[in-house]
């Protein structure tokens, strides 16, 4: 049988077809636009995304396959607020994940009502991305707007919507509204009041494996796919993205070196640090992660590179980085402000520690470290919660290079698993369609048969110890520099 995984991003749909066994068939992108109607703001209309998604299914499965065809899910972009009215008609195109028109009602959730009641009604805090402020702004800014809300949903939950006509939702992705009491994985009550919503506007919660129904006979006709296809209600798109790199389970890690970057652990048990650094979500194995999230991760080389020295040439670059753990530049990699676990929108990068024989291959690895070492401050607060991290996955464009997988592995001090297939959050939802179907009994036992390990980068002892020196030095910048930053952006 074949499983359709649908990855709703940002600036494209990622469809991909897998076999029971995990190999890909076929993979087909279609894009949409994104829309900025005024400065900091984003946006983009949900029927843009149905429509790209109903084109690419069709492009997706060959004719000869149709009736192979088992099962759908989803692995989408978080926190965006879609919104219908009574009649199911999209009342205003879909606010986003990385719109900043929040600030007031941010700080409003953050200081009026309080991070510690935050905290103790969602287990996370307000970020300007969250849904639950994005609400607050409709509701102080479109009033008409609100008054005709029926249904508040997330972006992937509206295709699944469309397809099957259930209002749901999944708890991984539920968690990042800021109305979802992640603990007990239930709405919660003080947050929907503080919202001023009710609870009949919020959708049915399953976990990401469950089947939320089948096609309608409408929508089967439209895709040219069995009416018996099940579609199960996905995650938001970094706990699919985890699904589809095996990070499950007690203790598994992944870190993404993407133009952000994310440092992913998965937890048998509910737990949050005390200063709410990390975000604390329920996770799509039907247990909870902790996820920190930087801003600025192989963007920081890509800027570095190809905007102050000049080059596209990152290999040839990297080759004049011969002493590791013997620098004395250090980069703080704060681009575009900080999320995790500084969260400072005014932190900035910084280089610090240059003198007169600093090269331009110092100042290169100096921004590749100063990466891993952001990294390793999520990386110990997690551990710190008595996680047993003992070696992690690792994954997005910069993990292609060996030098930075070699020195993530030796600021980490743990293994680094290089995966054979990078397919994202597309991967996981087509393994979250095969879970559900009962193709494989958890999504643990789809992980075990469908994620292969292809190489290993083992911590150097020496090296491991030259870093935790540098570490120690890296972590009292940002804390020397924190009121600076405010007077100088």
């Amino acid at each position: 049988m074949y499983y359709i995984g649908v990855d709703l991003g940002t600036s494209a749909v990622k469809l991909l077809l897998m076999e029971a066994d995990g190999s890909i068939r076929n993979v087909v992108s279609k894009e949409y636009p994104l829309y900025f109607p005024h400065p900091g703001w984003s946006e983009q209309k949900p029927e843009d995304w149905w429509n790209a998604v109903v084109e690419g299914i069709r492009e997706l499965v060959p004719e000869t396959d149709r009736e192979k065809v088992a099962g759908l899910s989803f692995g989408g972009q978080m926190h965006g607020l879609v919104m219908l009215d009574e009649n199911d008609e999209v009342i205003r195109p879909a606010i986003l994940w990385n719109d900043g028109r929040t600030g007031k009602e941010t700080n409003y959730l953050n200081e009026v009502i309080g991070k510690g009641k935050l905290s103790e009604y969602t287990a996370n805090i307000a970020f300007a991305g969250f849904t639950a402020p994005k609400i607050l702004w409709v509701k102080e800014n479109e009033p008409e707007n609100f008054a005709r809300i029926s249904k508040i949903m997330l972006p992937k939950d509206y295709l699944a919507y469309r397809l099957t006509g259930t209002f749901c939702t999944d708890v991984s992705d539920a968690s990042g509204m800021l109305i979802f009491d992640v603990k007990n994985k239930c709405w919660s009550e003080e947050m929907l009041k503080i919202c001023g919503i009710r609870k009949d506007q919020v959708a049915k919660i399953y976990e990401s494996y469950e089947c939320v129904g089948t096609l309608k006979p409408e929508v089967a006709a439209l895709l040219k796919l069995p009416e018996s296809v099940r579609v199960a209600a996905g995650a938001g798109d970094n706990a699919a993205a985890a699904v589809g790199t095996g990070t499950v389970g007690d203790g598994q890690c992944n870190i993404s070196l993407g133009t952000s970057g994310t440092i992913f652990v998965s937890s048998e048990e509910f737990c949050v640090d005390s200063n709410n650094a990390l975000h604390a979500f329920a996770h799509a194995d039907g247990k909870y992660h902790l996820m920190g999230c930087m801003l600025s991760a192989a963007s920081c080389n890509k800027w570095w590179m190809d905007e102050i020295i000049g080059t596209k040439d990152y290999a040839g670059e990297q080759e004049k980085i011969t002493k590791l753990g013997e620098n004395h530049v250090f980069f703080l990699p704060y681009l575009m402000g900080e999320r995790s676990p500084h969260n400072n929108p005014d932190a900035r990068g910084t280089f610090i520690g240059m003198s007169m024989d600093t090269t331009r291959a110092d100042m290169t690895q100096a921004v590749l470290e100063g990466v891993a070492f952001a990294i390793r401050d999520s990386f110990e607060i997690a551990r710190s919660l008595g996680i047993p991290i003992t070696r992690t996955k690792i994954c997005g464009g910069g993990a292609k290079s060996p030098l930075w997988r070699k020195i993530v592995a030796n600021v980490l001090g743990i293994p680094v698993d290089i995966m054979k297939s990078e397919e994202g959050p597309g991967l996981g939802g087509a393994m979250l369609a095969a879970v559900a179907c009962g193709e494989y009994t958890s999504v643990e036992d789809a992980a075990s048969h469908i994620v292969k390990i292809v190489d290993t980068v083992e911590p150097d002892p020496d090296l491991v110890k030259k870093y935790d020196e540098k570490y120690r030095k890296f972590a009292k910048i940002y804390p020397a520099l924190k009121d600076i930053y405010s007077e100088i952006i």
